[in-house]
């Protein structure tokens, strides 16, 4: 009998959604791995899609935001306690009306929407492990973690 091969890495897109202000559209997920955790709107890399139309697709199922995808800002290659693996691809977007806001269209995947400073986000991830970030609810998704700590230069807020 032939040994089952192990699973691929999957490709997940993360679209960066930021406002007049300057802030960043985040959620706190729920129902999947990384629940309790802020994220991007995001999802799954369809067959045939290309990244910038991922990134609309999702933010616009997740959010009810219109954006258009502007470009790939960065990459990161993301193993989930070794029993998933993502590369994911990050997305800046515009919003294409400007004072739009985020709904909850999913709530078994998005406990709700929220306009984020990435000065903030940061110092979430990088103190993730502490015990107050635990209790405070101040914890970010692996993607975002590993992208503030791979990509420390990165300036989302523009």
């Amino acid at each position: 009998m032939a040994t089952p091969a192990p699973p691929h890495p999957r490709v997940g897109v993360a679209a960066i959604v930021c406002n007049a202000k300057g802030e960043l559209v985040m959620g706190k997920r729920a129902g999947s791995h990384g629940s309790g955790t802020w994220a991007f709107p995001g999802g799954h890399l369809e067959m045939t899609e290309s990244f910038i139309e991922c990134a609309e697709r999702e933010t616009l199922e997740e959010t009810g935001l219109r954006v258009r995808g502007t470009g790939v800002v960065a990459v990161t290659n993301d193993v989930f306690d070794g029993a998933k693996h993502y590369i994911t691809i990050f997305v800046r977007c515009e919003m294409i009306e400007r004072d739009a806001q985020p709904e909850i269209l999913e709530p078994d995947k998005c406990e709700g929407w929220h306009w984020m400073r990435w000065e903030d986000v940061r110092r979430w991830c990088e103190h993730h492990d502490d015990e107050a970030a635990e209790w405070s609810g101040e914890r970010c998704f692996l993607p975002i973690r590993n992208l503030v700590r791979e990509h420390p230069q990165l300036d989302l807020s523009r």
